[in-house]
């Protein structure tokens, strides 16, 4: 499995409207600006993310996005599967059930099997509060004088 640019972008731009949520509404601009990436393609990420529970958008003069939750009930794994699809290593995990003609003999599949599972609790344990907490933990915003 690899993870896009649309995936990364994604957790970027959700992980700035969390560390910003007290500020209402965001404009993509101000998210685009911050984080260094094109307010196109946050567009594009943005449709996707829409169609969603994770993302609250507002028309107008005062519109732009917001979180729909709290940051510690969205996860990674959430906001991965909207942007990516599948996390499953191989393709025959895919589908829930498996369409592969070598399912029922396959010497690999309980490996691939084993690692999709690892994969989705891993991704599905960590919020975007977890990651900004453990920002903050590690340096982030952390001044000395």
């Amino acid at each position: 499995m690899k993870v896009s640019t649309k995936g990364r972008y994604a957790l970027r731009m959700l992980l700035d409207l969390a560390e910003h949520k007290d500020e209402g509404f965001i404009a993509l601009k101000e998210i685009a600006e911050r984080q260094n990436i094109s307010k196109q393609y946050l567009e594009q990420i943005v449709s996707l993310l829409n169609t969603s529970d994770i993302l609250r958008a507002n028309r107008g003069k005062l519109g732009g996005y917001m979180l729909a939750k709290e940051p510690s009930r969205c996860t990674v794994g959430q906001v991965l599967r909207i942007t990516e699809g599948s996390l499953a290593p191989v393709a025959c995990l895919e589908d829930t059930i498996n369409q592969c003609d070598r399912a029922g003999y396959c010497k690999t599949l309980p490996m691939w099997a084993g690692l999709n599972k690892v994969i989705s609790n891993y991704l599905d344990s960590v919020t975007l509060q977890d990651m900004l907490d453990q920002y903050q933990e590690h340096g982030g915003d952390n001044y000395m004088i």
